[in-house]
């Protein structure tokens, strides 16, 4: 039987996966609208923070790596994810024509 912090912990990780797809699917749309470097960079960070998230949570419940390995995982990520959407804060805008 699962414990009060295992349900909340999947229902956490279901609503990361869920918001993180919806971002991630509408920022890379609107690269392929746009082409600006910016936005890639955004679209690659979001996707970055939602997979850490889902990757981790995955490992634990699923194959039994220790929360503590999951959970520097999903930190890789996050930091990957935050550093690239950092980034795009920098870059420059789509050329003009």
């Amino acid at each position: 039987m699962l414990g009060a912090n295992t349900v909340l912990l999947v229902a956490a990780k279901t609503v990361t996966l869920c918001c993180g797809a919806v971002l991630t699917t509408m920022t890379y749309r609107a690269y392929r609208r746009t082409n600006a470097p910016a936005m890639r960079a955004l679209w690659i960070g979001i996707g970055l923070v939602t997979a850490g998230a889902i990757l981790a949570g995955t490992l634990h419940q699923v194959i039994g790596i220790p929360v503590t390995v999951s959970v520097t995982i999903e930190s890789l990520f996050t930091a990957a994810g935050f550093l690239v959407l950092t980034y795009s804060l920098y870059t420059e805008g789509p050329e003009a024509q």
